[in-house]
């Protein structure tokens, strides 16, 4: 009998938590936070909000996920592709860029986007983790990538620009080269180097906290800023207050949030699948959207940005032996740490090395290897991810975002409708029935009796392809009988049962008459209440497609041997 799940998972986690787990909570939860607070404050920087912003956010995700969570090794803050969301609806309803306002923006679309969360989890609808392609969505994380490290640039090079669209903003980005700044891009690239060389050499390292605390040492005993290289400034010290989102926006916010909703669950759900000990049981996809779902909504009242699972944290802390969600809870106390005694430091961070951090975090996103791997098994897939990636610098994010949706629920239509209809003919010595082939002349093949199989649902997109098909099938041979063997057909719709019928009527005027074979019980019940049933009647319906051939033969005394002789024949 299947375990009931407790209403909060942190109950049946503590409840039979081992003590000589304890340690490796510990350790992961300190090393998974070392990894966390570079990374927050550089998702926050993404997003166009204050650094201690994505504190905040980690904080209240990775407490709120440990009490309501069901994967034991998850670790959920945020990530660049929420971030980068993000920043897409805040520069539109704050376009000014100020804090007060940016804030109350970004904790109202928070607080959205744990709504949506927690109604897709009330109504059961886990399975939107599936709504967009494995193609669709690598080519969607390319773009955004892509988009990340183009606006990071401009920091690395010590420039500044005016923003108005991905190929634009490079090509304004060439134009000012000749007005780098020489100090800044060297750091840049000494801090590219150092981060790419600790990942490289010493993977078990922390590189983002260590790249981070280079950087603040060179700007405090260098005097970077005098240099000209531009520091990050003032970063607020203490927890994050009560704050009250501007519902006020949430007519201009919504769509924004619902997209961000679907991608914090896509992005949830593929880690939390992703990383599970042997043994343990799959998080549960419909108390994942109530877990990230209340995350974001008690954000909202606490000047948080958008939240969701991450892959490389999640990486880090199964890495580094965690055992359960106390991990979590472990590095939330040492953002609390940090946020209290250590927060004026990061102020002193070089902007070249927060860029640098961000760059390295978010170009992971682009993975060629996936594309390649994509267009050796399908061409079309492929050109899919292109599209989806080309969305997102062309049109933006958030738009992106849409046609990257699109462009799965479109695939999927085209999979959906692109069901085979197979000509039949039987193994000789065997009642095994299987496609008509060039590898198989062999095969039987009955005068007069014309056999097809379809494949799949039949429903009104594709009922109109499969009838155009069998009606050039029975143009070709002329038959007496047209046997359908549904075996493979799970779901008859109306609209397809309707064309059936029809076709029925009009297969019977020409002179061929329409034979049922091996129906499912569930298009047995639907055909049952239509007219189909009454005209066909049970003499022309059979179990399988051997009680249908011998029927056949009893009708017309044709020989399966002799039919099979005169289609080789035909052939030689």
């Amino acid at each position: 009998m299947e375990k009931r799940l407790n209403i909060f998972p942190v109950v049946d986690w503590l409840g039979s938590y081992r003590k000589e787990w304890l340690r490796f909570d510990v350790v992961a939860g300190l090393t998974t936070a070392a990894v966390v607070i570079p990374k927050a404050m550089a998702y926050a920087a993404i997003a166009g909000l204050p650094l201690v912003v994505g504190l905040y956010s980690s904080l209240v995700m990775l407490v709120v996920y440990a009490a309501l969570g069901t994967s034991r090794l998850l670790s959920v803050t945020t990530s660049s592709t929420i971030a980068i969301l993000t920043a897409g609806i805040l520069d539109e309803v704050a376009p000014g860029g100020d804090p007060a306002q940016l804030l109350a923006a970004s904790a109202t679309l928070s607080l959205l986007v744990g709504v949506f969360l927690l109604l897709a989890g009330v109504l059961r609808l886990g399975v939107v983790a599936d709504l967009i392609s494995d193609p669709v969505l690598t080519g969607f994380k390319a773009g955004i990538g892509l988009v990340i490290v183009l606006d990071q640039l401009p920091k690395l090079f010590g420039v500044h620009i005016s923003k108005a669209g991905f190929f634009r903003d490079l090509i304004s980005i060439v134009q000012h080269l000749p007005e780098s700044s020489l100090p800044t891009l060297a750091l840049a690239l000494v801090m590219l180097a150092l981060m790419l060389g600790i990942e490289h050499f010493a993977p078990k390292l922390p590189a983002p906290l260590i790249t981070v605390a280079v950087g603040i040492a060179l700007a405090a005993f260098a005097g970077l800023d005098r240099w000209g290289i531009s520091l990050v400034g003032a970063v607020q010290p203490g927890l994050p207050g009560a704050a009250l989102p501007d519902l006020s926006l949430a007519g201009q916010m919504w769509p924004a949030a619902l997209g961000i909703a679907l991608m914090s669950f896509v992005e949830t759900a593929a880690a939390g699948r992703a990383f599970v000990h042997k043994g343990t049981p799959q998080p549960d996809a419909n108390r994942e959207l109530m877990a990230t779902g209340m995350g974001n909504l008690v954000g909202g009242f606490f000047h948080i940005m958008p939240g969701g699972g991450g892959t490389s944290q999640t990486a880090v802390n199964m890495g580094a032996g965690a055992r359960t969600q106390l991990s979590g809870v472990v590095a939330a106390a040492v953002i609390v740490a940090t946020l209290l005694f250590l927060a004026p430091l990061f102020g002193m961070m070089p902007n070249a090395t927060l860029a640098a951090v961000v760059i390295i975090a978010s170009i992971g996103l682009v993975s060629p290897a996936e594309f390649r791997s994509i267009l050796k098994v399908r061409t079309m897939e492929f050109s899919w991810a292109l599209l989806a990636a080309f969305g997102v610098m062309v049109l933006g994010t958030l738009k992106g975002l849409l046609v990257a949706v699109l462009a799965s629920l479109v695939n999927l239509m085209i999979r959906a409708n692109r069901h085979p209809v197979a000509e039949l003919g039987r193994k000789p010595g065997t009642n095994v029935f299987r496609p008509l082939s060039a590898e198989h002349p062999e095969d039987e093949t009955f005068a007069g009796l014309l056999l097809l199989r379809p494949e799949g649902a039949i429903h009104f997109g594709n009922a109109q392809r499969l009838g155009s098909m069998m009606r050039n099938m029975i143009a070709r041979s002329a038959p007496r009988v047209l046997a359908l063997d549904l075996s493979a057909v799970h779901e008859l719709e109306y609209t397809a049962l309707r064309m059936m019928t029809d076709g029925e009527e009009r297969l019977r005027e020409e002179g061929t008459m329409l034979w049922l074979v091996a129906m499912n019980p569930e298009v047995v019940k639907v055909v049952r209440l239509s007219p189909l049933w009454e005209r066909l009647g049970r003499e022309r319906m059979f179990l399988n497609m051997e009680q249908a051939v011998e029927k056949f033969q009893q009708q017309t005394g044709i020989s399966a041997q002799a039919a099979a002789g005169r289609r080789e024949a035909e052939q030689c």
